[in-house]
């Protein structure tokens, strides 16, 4: 209820409101795009990432592959094994590094490029293979906004996509001498 002061006059009201609330939007949208022009936005690789930034993409991501994944069309062999290495070698790394080598210009990447023959630092879990088949599936077959891993489902066959799959799946394994070779050897050409 608005109070009349010694004046007589009706203090407070609707108009003054909306002016210091247009006002202050104003003065967002200007301070934003002053930001946006002349601030220091994290745009390289070298810079930290925004508050929050990893939850951003995270969360989402996490939700559309929950959403789509698939299981894979077949099992483990080690002729599977050999034809996921050649792609892999082909594909993947020179990004993600093979078994004892990483690539260098990996970690200066930005989001970094996981080195997925490497065992994380607080467990034995070594690249992705704690992660479902499908959800590594996806991220090869429709890669991830705002990272440097492109989109492979137009480049690879879904054969080859689940054979580099199942290779990562059990990274942690032994694998045989002649998927060891492929993966150690010469890049293909």
């Amino acid at each position: 209820m608005a109070t009349r002061s010694s004046s007589g006059r009706r203090s407070g009201g609707f108009l003054p409101f909306f002016l210091g609330f247009l006002l202050a939007l104003v003065l967002v949208a200007a301070g934003g795009w002053a930001y946006l022009h002349f601030g220091h936005l994290p745009v390289s690789t070298g810079d930290p990432a925004f508050p929050f930034e990893a939850q951003v993409v995270h969360v989402p991501l996490h939700a559309r592959i929950a959403g789509e994944m698939k299981h894979p069309p077949f099992g483990i062999s080690e002729d599977v094994f050999e034809a996921g290495a050649r792609v892999y070698r082909a594909q993947c790394a020179e990004c993600h590094g093979t078994p004892g080598h990483d690539r260098p210009y990996a970690r200066y990447m930005f989001p970094k490029a996981p080195q997925l023959w490497k065992k994380h630092t607080a467990s034995s879990v070594v690249g992705v293979s704690d992660d479902e088949p499908g959800e590594t599936y996806w991220k090869i077959a429709n890669g991830i906004r705002l990272s440097g891993m492109p989109s492979y489902q137009h480049l690879l066959s879904d054969t080859q996509m689940w054979q580099v799959t199942l290779l990562l799946k059990n990274a942690d394994q032994p694998l045989p001498d002649p998927v060891q070779q492929i993966l150690n050897g010469p890049p293909a050409k």
